[in-house]
């Protein structure tokens, strides 16, 4: 314990004398918070400073870094890991069910990982909807508790905080699964840049979609950035321009009301699940020159 509170201090002492952590000891504070080496109320300490401080990439890498030591690795061929948020979705449906649907004659595999609710926000979570659907033979959903305890464990301390912490920014992927492609989202823009830093290595195509509520999923005018080695790509996409005009909630929606949504989707809601569809084969294949064409093999 004695040896964590040099991390307190750093992030906790105040603007004058707070300072950022190396890629190591960012590395080594997340080690010490996994084994559970650290207790609850120094855990919420350091999560709540690290937070206001402002986290560097650095740091994000190191902890990044650190959760490789605490997941159970599987290998799903010809997969994208999706990046959901833990604290789950309010206004819109989740189109993941949809979208595997479109992308299973590419034969691509979707890989999603579901926890209990992060209070943050309070919306639907990924585990609930696919607790509650039957999913299709290309998507795997797995419980975060059985292949990332560690980190699951830590729920309790972040429910009792209420607000978002750092772990609400790098927890959505993992690279468990061994997935060619990563995809998450992004609200703020500074945080593209950070998790470009992040992820750009650790799959062999990286994407970031600022999308709806932060999430990676397309409802509306949005920024897609694509790394692929050394090349970045952005894109903006604007669902118009491929002939879908669905309107999106800004109601809060129940579980029950996103499951029957997805049982009986909208012609519009179908023709938006196909453009995600096409986003991600985009993302995934070297086979298509545009979205545009991409989501005209979607059509087909």
């Amino acid at each position: 314990m004695d040896d964590f509170l040099k991390y307190i201090k750093a992030v906790g002492t105040g603007p004058r004398h707070n300072r950022d952590l190396s890629k190591d000891e960012a590395f080594d504070a997340m080690s010490q918070i996994l084994n559970g080496k650290v207790s609850h109320e120094v855990i919420g300490a350091f999560l709540l400073g690290w937070r206001v401080k402002s986290e560097t990439g650095e740091e994000f890498m190191g902890a990044v870094e650190a959760f490789d030591d605490f997941t159970k690795k599987c290998e799903i061929p010809n997969s994208i890991e999706l990046g959901y948020p833990y604290d789950g979705k309010n206004d819109n449906p989740y189109l993941f069910t949809l979208v595997a649907s479109y992308l299973e004659k590419f034969e691509i595999n979707l890989v999603l990982c579901g926890d209990d609710l992060n209070h943050a926000k309070g919306g639907i979570t990924v585990k609930e909807v696919c607790e509650s659907v039957q999913l299709g033979e290309n998507i795997f959903c797995f419980n975060r508790g059985e292949v990332f305890p560690a980190l699951s464990r830590l729920n309790s301390i972040r429910e009792n905080l209420q607000i978002r912490t750092s772990l609400n920014s790098i927890e959505k992927l993992t690279g468990f699964a061994s997935s060619e492609v990563g995809i998450l989202g992004a609200f703020h823009k500074p945080f593209v840049d950070k998790y470009i830093q992040i992820y750009r290595n650790r799959y062999r195509k990286f994407a970031v979609i600022k999308g709806n509520e932060g999430s990676l999923e397309i409802f509306g005018k949005c920024k897609l950035w694509i790394c692929d080695g050394e090349k970045i790509e952005e894109i903006t996409i604007d669902p118009e321009e491929f002939g879908v005009s669905y309107k999106k909630s800004w109601e809060k929606i129940t579980l029950e009301e996103s499951l029957e949504m997805l049982a009986n989707p909208s012609e519009e809601l179908l023709k938006l699940a196909k453009l995600n569809a096409a986003v991600m084969l985009y993302i995934y294949s070297d086979s298509f020159e545009s979205i545009k064409e991409a989501f005209e093999a979607i059509m087909l």
